[in-house]
């Protein structure tokens, strides 16, 4: 029974890093478009965090644009994943903060409500990328292993 038990743990290990990947790509690509979006049309973000109370409004959707935009970007190509997911996790804390705030006020209530709100699954995404980091199919991989052999070569 335990070599079966190990032999179905192999197994399903087999898909860790294309479910990573699968992740980063997903998950990447929706930061990445929210971010050009966001960027694309500055003056509407602007005036959203206005309305939200954010402080320095025109500041913050710049940066908020360009963090979504590049940090999705990184994603993708599981460069940096890890540092990236940093300020992209900071990010969608803070929509739940701002544009999301009922949903937190009443998580203890409807937890429903929180977990149907659109940062909840981004957060999620990123909360894997963070634990598990960007898995075997990427550019942080790649360069580890160089680095590495490289190493290696010296000695």
């Amino acid at each position: 029974m335990l070599k079966l038990c190990c032999l179905f743990t192999r197994f399903l290990n087999l898909f860790q890093h294309p479910l990573l990947l699968a992740v980063r790509l997903y998950w990447g690509w929706g930061f990445f478009m929210a971010g050009m979006k966001k960027l694309q049309d500055i003056d509407k973000v602007i005036g959203l965090f206005t309305s939200l109370g954010i402080p320095y409004p025109q500041y913050n959707a710049w940066l908020v644009g360009s963090v979504e935009c590049f940090g999705g970007l990184l994603l993708m190509v599981g460069l940096a994943s890890r540092l990236a997911a940093v300020p992209l996790t900071i990010t969608m804390i803070v929509a739940y903060a701002t544009a999301h705030v009922d949903a937190v006020k009443t998580i203890l209530v409807d937890q429903k409500m929180f977990f149907e709100q659109p940062p909840f699954l981004f957060l999620y995404a990123l909360v894997l990328v963070l634990c598990f980091g960007p898995g075997f199919f990427s550019l942080d991989r790649l360069i580890g292993a160089v680095l590495k052999k490289k190493r290696g070569d010296e000695k």
